[in-house]
């Protein structure tokens, strides 16, 4: 399980680099049901493995000048206050309703992703961030931050949208600069979530690992790859996973008569009556 894990999380670094969201979504899944670790320490580790990815993957695009930290870390420090509360809260909240709350959040991030969304042309001049955008970017930043201290989701797919939308970004900019907001959400969830969480370190160094490699190809795909296939694929992804941890969440009682049920259409099952 430890190398499948591993494997996998070249992707959540790929995600990153590329789409400057989706690591949570691919991280929390891996953690829990193919490490198998309590709900509440795998969204506590991958926190610090989204984090920092998204520090590594954020000097990447830095390089190519798809960055704007004035607007990233001025958005970014209202959503660590969110953060750092909603990583306290978590452990009031069942393990149950945390994992509800993560497969409703993959469907909403895949439905968000299949729709088409008109981008923001690359020609286009930033908004100042002071008065009411700076307000409203304030407020998403908050909100963003409690999500993802919560469920440790959500942050790059909703980001990237207000950096666009809200702060008037270039969509290729937008990706780049939401790496910084990620890593500063994921740390200062982390930080919140890290007093009653047991955190696997050596298992969190090896995935930590990988996704940054992973993020490297990300980052050097970045511009290469189209948007609208790759989203689409990705939204894709998603869904089948939240189907599946829809289904992982069931009642073991319903499970089985589920299992007991196919086994019983079966033709090669059913008795043969004198």
């Amino acid at each position: 399980m430890m190398v499948l894990a591993v494997s996998i999380a070249v992707l959540i670094g790929v995600s990153l680099g590329l789409l400057g969201g989706g690591g949570s979504i691919l991280t929390v899944p891996i953690l829990v049901y193919v490490v198998g670790l309590e709900p509440r320490d795998g969204i506590a580790t991958s926190l610090l493995v989204v984090g920092v990815t998204g520090a590594v993957a954020t000097l990447s695009h830095a390089r190519a000048g798809r960055v704007q930290f004035r607007t990233g870390f001025l958005f970014g420090a209202s959503s660590m206050a969110g953060a750092f509360a909603g990583g306290r809260l978590a452990h009031r909240l069942p393990a149950k309703t945390l994992l509800l709350a993560f497969t409703i959040m993959m469907f909403v991030t895949a439905a968000a992703m299949m729709r088409r969304r008109a981008q923001t042309p690359e020609t286009t001049a930033p908004q100042v961030l002071r008065g009411a955008v700076l307000a409203r970017a304030s407020a998403i930043g908050v909100g963003v931050g409690l999500l993802t201290g919560v469920i440790g989701a959500g942050g790059g797919f909703v980001i990237v949208p207000a950096l666009v939308l809200v702060c008037g970004l270039p969509m290729r900019t937008a990706v780049g600069t939401s790496l910084p907001v990620i890593a500063m959400n994921s740390f200062a969830g982390f930080a919140g979530a890290l007093s009653h969480a047991t955190i696997p370190w050596t298992l969190a160094l090896a995935i930590t690992t990988a996704s940054v490699f992973g993020s490297f190809g990300g980052t050097a795909l970045a511009g290469r790859v189209r948007p609208q296939a790759l989203r689409a694929g990705f939204a894709w992804f998603v869904l089948a996973m939240a189907v599946w941890m829809s289904f992982k969440q069931l009642p073991t009682s319903f499970s089985a008569r589920l299992g007991l049920s196919v086994a019983a259409a079966s033709p090669n099952n059913r008795s043969v009556q004198p």
